[in-house]
């Protein structure tokens, strides 16, 4: 289930070629998606591809129960993002290409991976899976960055 969500994500990705974070966020259960976001950081730079799937879906549920939805982007959230992820109490994480793997190909990245972040935060609890169509990932921000 996990590559099925991350092709729609890469295929949200390609919605912003020049920075190419896409996100969803599916149902743990049944895996539908049921809200989808992109990189707008043109707009503002703090609407990052995680930022803007969950916005998107707040605006739309009054009450949510976010510890039901996994969040699925095509790079391993930055500070920031996993930041909002844990505030807003998703339980799980799936991503494609590495902060590292950005760094190297010449992104832009404060060094904290996502998993510190999460383990610095005592009052939430997140699964982070990584590496997921990676190569397929790496490519989009490759194209992106040469």
């Amino acid at each position: 289930m996990h590559e099925q969500l991350m092709k729609r994500a890469i295929l949200i990705a390609l919605q912003n070629p020049s920075a190419p974070f896409g996100a969803l966020l599916a149902d743990v259960e049944t895996g539908e998606i049921v809200a989808e976001g992109v990189n707008r950081g043109s707009e503002n730079p703090t609407w990052h591809g995680e930022i803007d799937v969950i916005n998107r879906y707040a605006r739309q549920h009054s009450e949510v129960d976010w510890a039901r939805l996994r969040l699925v982007t095509t790079a391993e959230p930055c500070c920031m993002c996993q930041g909002a992820i844990l505030w807003a109490g998703i339980r799980e994480v799936v991503y494609g290409t590495s902060i590292a793997t950005l760094q190297r190909l010449g992104w832009r990245q404060i060094e904290i991976p996502a998993a510190e972040v999460a383990r610095r935060a005592p009052f939430a609890k997140c699964k982070l899976i990584g590496g997921v169509l990676e190569p397929e990932c790496d490519e989009l921000f490759r194209s992106a960055s040469g």
